[in-house]
């Protein structure tokens, strides 16, 4: 497997993991000015346990924090990613972690 490579498709709302030129994952996203809502994750099964989720939670969340936006996790993965990477807890506003248990 080569590097896997991560772009943000924004006309389709969603970050997108490629692997060896195949769609191997995406993060859907609803955008706002200031903020982005993160809705689902999916990585295709045949790619699972390589670490693919993990790789697009961080490069989106990084570009969150690069676009300066507040981050709403909705989706179960993001969310979960989230809560055992606390130094991401910070791009999710403060009055709404307690309904993300953050």
């Amino acid at each position: 497997m080569t590097d896997p490579m991560i772009l943000d498709v924004a006309e389709w709302s969603r970050y997108e993991v490629h692997v060896d030129g195949k769609l191997a994952g995406f993060a859907n996203y609803r955008a706002e000015p200031g903020r982005i809502t993160f809705t689902h994750t999916e990585v295709d099964s045949m790619y699972e346990g390589q670490g693919l989720g993990g790789r697009l939670a961080r490069f989106a969340l990084d570009d969150a924090r690069k676009r300066g936006l507040a981050v709403y996790p909705n989706c179960p993965f993001i969310r979960g990613w989230i809560e055992k990477h606390p130094d991401y807890v910070d791009l999710v506003p403060a009055e709404a972690r307690p309904e993300y248990t953050l």
